[in-house]
C-alpha cells in the first residue's frame, strides 16, 4: 500500500457526532507515518477535547486563531504553507458553507483559504442537510474549485434517521488519502505526453431504462473507473470526450463531458464522437435490455403479478466494432465465473482490440470500490494479470498497454 510517510496533513475537525470518528483516523494517519496537524473548531470541542488528539497525533493541537504557540510564525499561515493535504472530517454543513462562500471566521476556515495545498472533504451530517439544495449546492461550488470529497455511508443516524449522511469509516478516508497521494505522484512522474494529440473516447457510469415516470432498471455502476480513465488520459496529454451516464462523482477537469441517461442516448452520443476519436475505452455498465413500452403514467399496484416485457437494447461495443477504422477499442467485461474464457469470447465477438476482464465478486474489484483487479487481453493473444490497484493506476496501465500493442512490444514488459 502507499506509504503516507513524512506527508504533512491538516486534519480539520468540525462539530458533529462524528467528531469522535476523528481520534481513530488522527490513530491510523499517524500509524501509516502521516504528520497530523489537527485543528478544532469551537463545535468540535463540545464533542471532543484536544489532548485526545495531542496524544494520538504527538504534535500541537490548534483551536483558536489569535492563540499563536510559536511567536516566530502566524499558525494558521504556517499550516497553510506546509501541508501536503488538508483533510476536513467530519465536515458539517457549516463549515462546507463557509468554504464554499470564502468565509474565514476561525482557525479551521482561515487556514483552508489560505493555503495552495489540495483539500479533501469529508461530510457528515442528517440526510436531510445533506439533500438540502443549499448544500448540494455549495458542495458543488467546492468541487468547481477543485476539492475533493470523501462520500458518506448510508445507515442509521445519531438522529435516528436513515439515509446517507454517515461520516466514512476512518480506514475508508485513510484509503482515499493513499490513492490521491498515489496517483498525485503518478501524474507527477508522468513526464512525456505520451497521449499527445490523440483523442480518446471514454464510457463510464450506469445507464437508467425508465419503466414509467418514476421507476427504471439501472446497475450498480459508480462510474469511478471510467472517471480514473478520463483523469489519466488527460493527464498523459490526449484531448478526452467523456461520456458518461448518472453518478455522483465531480466531474474531471479538463475533458469534454457529455451527460447521458440511457443506453441510447449513450449510443448516440458515442457514434457521434466515434469518426473524430483514435482510442476508445468503453468502460460503461449499460443495460443489455430495456422496457419494449415505458408507461406515460406511474403504474398502479395491482392484485397480481407485473409482467414486464423487455427487448435488447444497442448493443454500443459490438457497434463500435463494425464501424471502427482507425481506432483502437478497449472494452470491460465485469463477470462472476468463468471470468477470462468470458472475456476471451467477447473480444472475438465484438471485434476489439483489448479487453478488461475483472471478477466483480472479488474484494476488491467490485463496482463501487476504489480499487480494482484486472486482467488486460489483447486481440493478439496476449494477457497481462494486475494485482489489486488504485482504479487511477489500474487506468495508467490500461494507457501503457495501449501502446506497447501499438507500438508491438510485449505486454510482459509492463509488469
Amino acid at each position: 500500500m502507499h506509504s503516507l510517510a513524512g506527508k504533512r496533513i491538516v486534519l480539520g475537525v468540525s462539530g458533529g457526532i462524528a467528531a469522535y470518528k476523528a481520534a481513530a483516523l488522527t490513530s491510523k494517519l499517524t500509524q501509516v507515518g502521516a504528520l497530523v496537524h489537527v485543528i478544532l473548531t469551537e463545535s468540535a470541542l463540545q464533542f471532543v477535547q484536544p489532548l485526545t488528539f495531542q496524544a494520538l497525533s504527538h504534535l500541537p493541537v490548534y483551536t483558536d486563531t489569535f492563540t499563536e504557540p510559536d511567536p516566530h510564525v502566524i499558525s494558521h499561515i504556517e499550516l497553510a504553507d506546509r501541508a501536503d493535504l488538508i483533510l476536513i472530517a467530519p465536515a458539517t454543513a457549516n463549515v462546507i458553507g463557509k468554504m464554499a462562500n470564502g468565509i474565514a471566521d476561525d482557525m479551521l476556515t482561515t487556514t483552508v483559504l489560505a493555503t495552495k495545498a489540495p483539500v479533501m472533504v469529508a461530510p457528515a451530517m442528517n440526510v436531510n442537510m445533506y439533500n438540502h439544495p443549499a448544500v448540494i449546492a455549495n458542495m458543488d461550488k467546492l468541487t468547481a474549485y477543485g476539492y475533493r470529497f470523501v462520500e458518506p455511508g448510508v445507515g442509521l443516524l445519531a438522529c435516528g434517521w436513515i439515509g446517507k449522511g454517515r461520516l466514512a469509516e476512518p480506514e475508508e478516508i485513510v484509503e482515499a488519502v493513499r490513492q490521491w497521494f498515489a496517483s498525485d505522484e503518478t501524474r507527477q512522474t508522468i513526464r512525456e505526453k505520451d497521449l499527445q494529440d490523440k483523442h480518446v473516447l471514454i464510457t463510464a457510469g450506469p445507464t437508467r431504462e425508465k419503466i414509467d415516470p418514476v421507476r427504471y432498471i439501472t446497475n450498480h455502476a459508480s462510474g469511478k473507473m471510467g472517471y480514473a480513465i478520463a483523469e489519466a488520459a488527460r493527464d498523459r496529454g490526449a484531448k478526452v470526450t467523456l461520456v458518461s451516464g448518472p453518478t455522483t462523482l465531480a466531474r474531471p477537469d479538463g475533458v469534454e463531458f457529455i451527460a447521458v441517461e440511457s443506453v441510447q442516448e449513450m449510443f448516440d452520443a458515442v457514434m457521434e464522437q466515434l469518426p473524430h476519436c483514435d482510442i476508445v475505452v468503453k468502460s460503461a455498465a449499460v443495460s443489455d435490455y430495456r422496457p419494449k413500452h415505458v408507461a406515460e403514467h406511474k403504474l398502479k399496484k395491482g392484485d397480481g403479478p407485473l409482467d414486464l416485457v423487455l427487448e435488447k437494447a444497442p448493443d454500443i461495443l459490438k457497434t463500435i466494432g463494425e464501424r471502427k477504422t482507425k481506432q483502437f477499442v478497449v472494452g470491460f467485461a465485469a463477470e462472476t465465473q468463468n471470468v477470462l474464457q468470458h472475456a476471451q469470447s467477447k473480444l472475438e465477438r465484438k471485434n476489439l482490440d483489448m479487453i478488461v476482464a475483472n471478477n466483480v465478486l472479488l474484494e476488491g474489484a467490485g463496482m463501487g470500490s476504489d480499487t480494482n483487479i484486472v486482467t488486460l487481453l489483447t486481440r493478439g493473444g496476449e494477457q497481462l494479470a494486475l494485482d489489486k490497484l488504485s482504479k487511477r493506476a489500474v487506468a495508467d496501465k490500461l494507457f501503457d498497454a495501449v501502446l506497447a500493442v501499438q507500438e508491438h512490444r510485449p505486454l510482459q514488459d509492463l509488469s
